[in-house]
């Protein structure tokens, strides 16, 4: 119990904040917000709750902000909040006994309390979900609220698929690195003064396609490429794949985008199978590195045919290609952010190519994207957005922080 004492200051001190490893660290952070995710947390008795996306992403100090929020703003009583770290626990039966102890101590403070539990970085658990469906089913958790959090999608998002019936109010919240939309919101400008100023909006954009949508990137933290880095790695080494051959596939990647490629394409260029360059992409989108835009022809979408990848943070891309020692063309950079952008907001992004090109289709877009004024004819309703409209292009579509 005494390793969960030190999880949780909240219990022992009113001023826990600062005894607190991630909101210290968010104090002293020059950009900092309180993410609007966490508003979309179920609190309502009984609920399980999921939260999922990339490590470096602010998950923990999120939820560690929503536990100050429930203290200070709706009077919780400290005792009944349970805060526990997982990440460094990848015994089935060291998760059991853990989940046991929390149990007695719930008894001991009253087992007629409502409990907000959150089980932190419990991805890193094989088959984590099959211990506490079953406390789940000895009705251990019926007053309770809980809250999942995990760092890939492979180890998240099917998972709720396994509580049928036992989720009660329960949400699923995805948390990703901040859109341009997002990233200029936190840094205090509104979009409306943006659309008048062109300038300034130009060099955001010029900014956002440096430091990304990470909190410790847009503070320009030192250890930022870092931190991705280890994530990478560590994933890399959980789902048993050469790190070599992940450097590899990057390194070749990087050189075909923004065209579309092949899993041969890959394959040839470094001497290994196609099925262990799908194996390793399946992978890295599992982890929110990438996505893919399948091509699209009339309303018939070819997923066995060439595919766009496209990485879902323009930092995120720069890393990648510092650390492989790759180079990648501006165009792509700025497809990758639009194409990311919709995605986020429409559920689906894709391409079309016969005789012509049109790099992002979704919806009631149709995108050709350029880093500079094309004099090139395009087909009715395609729109040529060059890096001077993108901003303006991302500011006008409606997202939410």
């Amino acid at each position: 119990m005494e390793a969960i004492n030190k999880l949780n200051p909240w219990w022992f001190f009113k001023d826990w904040d600062k005894y607190d490893k991630n909101l210290s660290e968010w104090e002293n952070q020059k950009v900092k917000w309180i993410p609007e995710w966490i508003n979309d947390v179920s609190l309502k008795p009984s609920s399980l709750n999921f939260i999922y996306g990339p490590r470096q992403t602010g998950k923990t100090t999120g939820v560690k902000l929503l536990i100050k929020k429930l203290i200070e703003k709706e009077r919780k009583d400290p005792s009944t909040l349970f805060y526990l770290d997982l990440d460094y626990v990848t015994s089935l039966i060291e998760f059991r006994r853990i989940l046991e102890e929390l149990l007695k101590e719930k008894e001991r403070r009253g087992k007629d309390k409502s409990y907000l539990i959150v089980l932190d970085e419990v991805s890193s658990i094989e088959e984590w979900y099959r211990i506490l469906k079953y406390f789940i089913d000895l009705g251990e958790f019926r007053k309770d609220v809980i809250v999942v959090t995990g760092s890939s999608s492979l180890g998240m998002e099917k998972i709720p698929e396994r509580f049928p019936g036992r989720r009660g109010e329960g949400k699923d919240v995805i948390v990703l690195p901040l859109s341009f939309q997002q990233y200029v919101k936190v840094l205090g400008y509104k979009k409306e003064e943006l659309i008048y100023n062109k300038n300034l909006t130009l060099a955001l954009f010029e900014d956002y396609l440096n430091v990304g949508g990470f909190p410790k990137s847009i503070n320009k933290n030192p250890d930022a490429k870092d931190s991705i880095i280890n994530f990478i790695l560590s994933e890399i080494y959980k789902a048993k794949k050469s790190p070599r051959i992940a450097q590899d596939i990057f390194y070749s990647l990087l050189s075909k985008l923004p065209s579309a490629i092949s899993y041969n394409s890959i394959a040839n260029d470094i001497g290994v199978s196609h099925n262990t360059v799908r194996e390793h992409l399946e992978l890295f989108s599992d982890i929110y590195l990438l996505n893919f835009a399948y091509i699209k022809v009339d309303d018939k979408v070819y997923k066995n045919k060439e595919k766009k990848v496209f990485f879902r943070d323009p930092f995120l891309l720069r890393v990648i290609a510092d650390w492989v020692h790759g180079e990648f063309d501006e165009s792509a950079l700025l497809e990758n952010v639009v194409q990311e952008h919709l995605y986020r907001v429409c559920g689906e992004v894709y391409y079309f190519k016969n005789s012509y090109e049109i790099d992002v289709i979704t919806r009631k877009y149709k995108l050709e994207i350029k880093s500079k004024r094309s004099h090139k004819s395009y087909p009715k309703g395609v729109e040529v957005l060059t890096k001077e409209k993108i901003p303006e292009f991302l500011l006008g579509i409606s997202e939410t922080l």
